[in-house]
C-alpha cells in the first residue's frame, strides 16, 4: 500500500459529491485513487451497497474488489460495464419480454444464428457474410444506432431486414448475444421510467475506471445512472485512449465538463513508475496531438539514461541488436528476463524475435498472442510443405485435405487414416486406391472428385519442388493453388492479421539458406519445438496487449511509416493521433531503460521495401535519444535539426539516373566533398556516391 499520498490524489480521495474527472496519468496511482475514494465514501457514512464501480475487464474488477474488501472489510458492487447489464437485465428484463432465466450467446453462438437467418431468407454465406453481419450488427448496438438509420443498416442489401429477422429469433429463443447485455439494458432504462428510477436510486455514488475506452452504448449507461445524484466519479487518460477499433469514444472523456456543468477535474501528473527522461521524452510526443487535455507527468525516479535509438539495416539486424542489447543489461545490470518486454505495431513482427530468441536459447512468451509457429494459417502451410515429402502424414492430411473445402467430413478422413493403418499402406496411397476402388469404402462421387482434385494438387506441389526452384516461391504456389487468400477472407476480423503472417513466413523462405525443403522442415521442427520457462521469461507483444503493464527495460521496435504509424492511419488526422497515443502507451510502461528502433529495410506486405523513419522520432526532442545506430540518421543530443544544411538527409529517398530508387542511409564528407551511402532497390546493394557527381532527385 502506498504510504504517501501526494496533493492531487487527497484532493480526488477526499471529493464528496458532485461530478468530477480524474486525469490520470501513466503510472499516477489511479486504480490507489479509486479503492481509497470508495473507502473514504464508506467512512463518511455511505452504505457500500449505494456504491457502484465499473471497469473494462473482469480482472481489474476483482483486483479492484480484493483491495476495496482489504482496505474496507466491505463488499461494493465492483464488475465490469457488461456484468453490470447482466445484472440489471436479470432483475428486470421482463419488462421487454424476456423470462429473467434468459441465455447469453457468444460469438460462435450468434454467427450460427445469423447464418440460421441468412437460410430462411434464402441468402448465401458468401465470403464471410455471417462474421461481417455480426460486426456491422456488434457496431448497431454498440452505437445505439436506431434500426431505421440507414447509415449502418443499408436497405439494398436487406441488412435491416437480417438484423430484425436475428433480433426476433434471439427473443424467440429467450437468449441475448454479449452486446445485447449493454443495448438492451440501455432501452430498457430509456423506455421505463419506473425501473430507470429504480437503478438511480439503487447506486446514489458512480466510479468508472478507464473512461477514455467507453463506447457511445457505456457512456449513455453511466449518464442515465448518474443523472439523478450527479456523482460520477470518472478516471481515465485521453492520451491513452487507443481503442477505437473496438468501438471506444475519444471524445467522452474531452466532453465530460460539458456533459456534468460544474464537474470538478484533477489531474494526476507526478508518476510513479518511470524515469524523467522517459517521461520528458512522451510528454514532447504527445504534445503534437491536438485533441487531448494538457498535462506533464514527471517523476522523482531519477533523471535516468537516454532513450537508445537504433537504426538496422534490415529487420533481423534491427532484432539481433535487441537480443544483444538484452543480453547486455541482464547480465551486467542483473535485470530479470520477465523484467523485459520487446513491443511492436503488429502480431506479424513477432517472427523475426522468436527466430533468434529460439537461437540464442533465450525463453519466451507472446503476451496476449500465440507464438508465430503456433497460429493456424502458419501451420496450415507448413502442413501443405510437409505434404510435398511424405505419403504417411495423417496429421498434415487432415488439417489440410479441406483447405480450401472440399466436402470430405471428419468420419470419412477417420475411414481413410484408418483404412491406411490397418493397411500399413501411406494415406496417399489409400486415397488413390479408393478412387479406383481396390478397396470397398463407402464415400460419395463428389467426395471421390475432391480427393482426385487434391492428390492433383499435391502432384503439382511435388512437381515444383522437384524443379529446384526457392521454397519461398514453393509457398507463394502453394497460397495459390489453394486459394488461401479467399480462406482467410472468410473471416474479416482476422484477415489482414494473418495475410500479413503468411507474408512474414513466405518472408523467412526467402531468409532460409537450405535449398531442401526436408531440410527447411527441420529447421521449422527444432525451432517449434522449444521449450521455454514462462516464469523467467522475455515478453513479446504488440503495443496494444501492453497497456496497464510496466518494465524495467522496454523496447518499441519498427518504428517505420506505414508500420507505425500504420498506413491505415493516413485515413485521418483522428487515425494518426491514435497512432501517436499508442506510441506514448508504449514508451510509458518502461521504469528504467527504454529503445526505440527501426529498420532501412524490411519484408512487408509480401514484398521486400525501403522503409522511411517514422515521424515519431521527429516529434522527440533529439537532447533525449542517444543514437546507439552506425548512420547518423539520428542526430545526437547536441545537434538541433536547424544544424542540417544538406539537401538530403538520412531516410530520403532518391533517385539515380543509373542504379534507380533507393533511401540515403549515411551522410559524410571525403576528400571529395559530401557523400551519400545509398542503398538501391533494384539490386539491394549499398553504394558510396559523391553528392556533386551522383545528380540524386527526390523520389516518391
Amino acid at each position: 500500500m502506498k504510504k504517501n499520498i501526494n496533493k492531487e490524489q487527497q484532493e480526488a480521495i477526499d471529493h464528496f459529491e458532485g461530478p468530477l474527472l480524474v486525469i490520470a496519468g501513466a503510472g499516477s496511482g489511479k486504480t490507489f485513487v479509486v479503492t481509497r475514494r470508495i473507502e473514504k465514501l464508506i467512512k463518511n457514512g455511505v452504505l457500500p451497497s449505494d456504491i457502484l464501480a465499473v471497469t473494462f475487464t473482469n480482472k481489474a474488477a476483482e483486483e479492484m474488489k480484493k483491495r476495496i474488501k482489504a482496505q474496507t472489510d466491505k463488499n461494493v458492487l465492483t464488475c465490469t460495464f457488461h456484468s453490470l447489464g447482466a445484472k440489471i437485465l436479470r432483475e428486470s428484463i421482463d419488462h421487454l419480454g424476456f423470462s429473467n432465466n434468459f441465455n447469453i450467446y457468444d460469438e460462435e453462438d450468434s454467427v450460427k444464428l445469423i447464418k440460421e437467418c441468412l437460410k430462411t431468407l434464402n441468402l448465401k454465406d458468401e465470403k464471410g457474410l455471417s462474421k461481417k453481419l455480426k460486426r456491422t450488427f456488434s457496431t448497431v448496438k454498440n452505437n445505439l444506432t436506431d434500426i431505421n438509420d440507414e447509415s449502418l443498416l443499408d436497405e439494398k442489401s436487406i441488412e435491416k431486414e437480417i438484423f430484425i429477422l436475428y433480433q426476433t429469433r434471439l427473443k424467440e429463443a429467450n437468449s441475448l448475444d454479449f452486446d445485447d447485455l449493454l443495448y438492451l439494458t440501455v432501452k430498457l432504462l430509456k423506455e421505463n421510467s419506473q425501473i430507470k428510477e429504480k437503478y438511480q436510486n439503487r447506486w446514489s455514488f458512480l466510479l468508472i475506471d478507464e473512461y477514455q475506452d467507453t463506447n457511445i452504448a457505456q457512456y449513455t449507461l453511466a449518464k442515465i445512472l448518474s443523472a439523478k445524484h450527479k456523482n460520477i466519479f470518472a478516471v481515465g487518460d485521453p492520451d491513452q485512449a487507443i481503442y477505437s477499433w473496438r468501438g471506444a469514444q475519444h471524445k467522452n472523456i474531452l466532453q465530460f465538463d460539458s456533459d456534468y456543468p460544474n464537474a470538478q477535474i484533477i489531474k494526476l501528473e507526478h508518476n510513479y513508475r518511470s524515469t524523467s527522461t522517459i517521461l520528458s521524452a512522451a510528454n514532447e510526443l504527445i504534445k503534437h496531438n491536438t485533441t487531448r487535455y494538457e498535462k506533464n507527468l514527471w517523476s522523482q525516479m531519477g533523471e535516468g539514461k537516454k532513450i537508445g535509438t537504433y537504426l538496422a539495416s534490415n529487420d533481423k539486424e534491427e532484432a539481433s541488436f535487441i537480443i544483444d542489447t538484452i543480453l547486455h543489461h541482464h547480465k551486467k545490470e542483473k535485470i530479470p528476463l520477465n523484467e523485459i518486454a520487446i513491443f511492436y505495431r503488429t502480431n506479424f513482427q513477432s517472427r523475426v524475435f522468436e527466430d533468434i530468441l529460439l537461437s540464442n536459447d533465450l525463453p519466451y512468451i507472446i503476451y496476449g498472442g500465440i507464438s508465430f509457429y503456433q497460429r493456424k494459417e502458419i501451420k496450415d502451410i507448413i502442413s501443405f510443405l510437409k505434404m510435398i515429402i511424405s505419403d504417411s502424414d495423417y496429421i498434415s492430411f487432415s488439417r489440410t485435405i479441406n483447405i480450401p473445402k472440399r466436402g470430405i467430413g471428419s468420419a470419412t478422413i477417420t475411414k481413410l487414416i484408418n483404412l491406411a493403418q490397418q493397411k500399413q499402406t501411406p494415406i496417399l496411397n489409400i486415397c488413390y486406391d479408393v478412387i479406383s476402388s481396390k478397396y470397398p469404402l463407402r464415400i460419395t462421387g463428389k467426395q471421390k472428385q475432391s480427393l482426385e482434385e487434391y492428390l492433383l494438387l499435391i502432384k503439382e506441389l511435388r512437381r515444383l519442388a522437384n524443379s529446384h526452384v526457392d521454397i519461398s516461391e514453393i509457398v507463394k504456389e502453394t497460397t495459390k493453388l489453394i486459394r488461401y487468400e479467399d480462406v482467410l477472407k472468410l473471416d474479416p476480423d482476422t484477415y489482414e492479421d494473418k495475410k500479413n503472417n503468411v507474408e512474414e513466413f513466405i518472408a523467412k523462405t526467402d531468409e532460409s539458406k537450405h535449398d531442401s525443403l526436408v531440410k527447411f522442415l527441420e529447421e521449422l521442427s527444432l525451432l517449434t519445438s522449444h521449450e521455454t520457462s514462462h516464469e523467467e521469461s522475455i515478453k513479446l507483444m504488440t503495443i496494444h496487449n501492453a497497456k496497464g503493464l510496466e518494465f524495467s527495460l522496454a523496447f518499441i521496435a519498427g518504428l517505420e511509416e506505414d508500420l507505425f504509424p500504420h498506413i491505415n492511419s493516413k485515413t485521418s488526422i483522428e487515425a494518426l493521433e491514435e497512432e501517436r497515443r499508442l506510441c506514448y502507451v508504449g514508451m510509458t510502461r518502461a521504469k528504467q531503460l527504454l529503445y526505440m528502433t527501426a529498420a532501412f529495410y524490411r519484408f512487408l506486405w509480401g514484398s521486400p521495401k525501403i522503409m522511411t523513419i517514422s515521424r515519431f522520432f521527429n516529434d522527440i526532442p533529439h537532447k533525449f535519444l542517444l543514437n546507439l545506430s552506425k548512420t547518423e540518421y539520428f542526430p545526437e543530443s547536441d545537434l538541433s535539426e536547424e544544424e542540417v544544411t544538406t539537401k538530403f538527409r538520412a531516410g530520403s529517398k532518391v533517385a539515380h539516373k543509373t542504379f534507380g530508387k533507393g533511401m540515403i542511409q549515411k551522410i559524410y564528407n571525403t576528400s571529395l566533398g559530401e557523400t551519400y551511402d545509398v542503398l538501391f532497390e533494384e539490386d539491394n546493394l549499398t553504394r558510396s556516391l559523391v553528392a556533386k557527381y551522383a545528380k540524386l532527385s527526390t523520389a516518391s
